[in-house]
């Protein structure tokens, strides 16, 4: 029995839990495993991939479900493979092909297990991928191809910022889907990058997903789940949350919406989070 009311945490990876060097402090890690050993659901939630999820969950030894591409899939680490999974219509996906074809903007197709990005044209372009694990380049045609796709990014240097990206794409591909954007900037391995990026997924609540499976597959309602994140894409999950938690390194615009904010994700806030909540 937790200390608190609160029996789950979910939390976000880059720019939370990870530090800048990619890596979960051990004071974190200690403090989770106590949690879990105590009974407390840990639960990732990220708007990773599968493939670039696994090696953290792997070091990290959850017991719990993630929550990968924004919601629009769950991995179950003991049954090593995705439990849920959205992907996008055919209709959809020839739209987004027919658009990137027409503007000529990066385009990055993603399914379970591949990763797929039409080939880059020049140097900006192929730095605009690093840290992402696992791509593979192709012809622009063969991503027509692809089936069972649950995310196509698209990456640009938009003058006018993400958002107006996103409605430009929204107005090429279609609005009802769940939509992220972002500049590329935000990330700590491109801070000097001028590209925009906007990903799109099947129709779904986000991060907040997580919420809706909490309740479903262990009855624990919004109200006793802790949720911890840095950017705009945590914002669904935060404000539904019992406890919306952001860090200090986060979006301004998160900030206002959370219940409070803690410590830099470079420092072992978070397990001081877990020490007071469930410890």
């Amino acid at each position: 029995m937790t200390s608190t009311n609160y029996a789950a945490i979910c939390l976000d990876l880059d720019g939370t839990l990870l530090t800048g060097e990619d890596r979960i402090l051990p004071e974190v890690v200690s403090a989770l495993h106590a949690a879990q050993d105590q009974g407390v659901l840990v639960m990732v939630v990220t708007g990773r991939s599968k493939i670039a999820t696994l090696p953290v969950l792997e070091e990290f030894s959850l017991k719990g479900p993630a929550m990968v591409f924004n919601g629009a899939a769950v991995y179950c680490p003991v049954e090593k493979r995705l439990i849920e999974e959205r992907t996008l219509s055919k209709r959809v996906m020839e739209r987004a092909c027919d658009y990137g074809e027409r503007s000529g903007d990066m385009t990055l197709l993603m399914t379970a297990d591949d990763k797929l990005c039409a080939h880059p044209r020049n140097d900006r372009e192929r730095a605009s991928l690093e840290g992402l694990v696992g791509v593979r380049h192709v012809e622009r045609e063969a991503l027509r191809e692809q089936q069972f796709v649950i995310r196509v990014s698209f990456m640009a240097e938009h003058a006018a910022g993400s958002l107006s990206y996103s409605n430009v794409i929204a107005e090429a591909v279609g609005d009802h889907l769940y939509s992220v954007h972002f500049p590329l900037s935000f990330l700590p391995k491109h801070r000097q990058s001028l590209m925009q990026v906007v990903d799109l997924q099947p129709p779904c609540r986000g991060k907040a997903e997580a919420l809706r499976l909490l309740q479903d597959t262990y009855g624990i309602p919004p109200e006793r789940v802790v949720a911890v994140g840095d950017a705009r894409n945590d914002t669904p999950l935060i404000q539904a949350a019992g406890l919306g938690v952001a860090m200090e390194n986060s979006m301004e615009e998160l900030k206002p919406v959370a219940d409070r904010v803690i410590g830099h994700h470079d420092t072992p806030a978070i397990a001081e989070l877990v020490h007071e909540l469930f410890l």
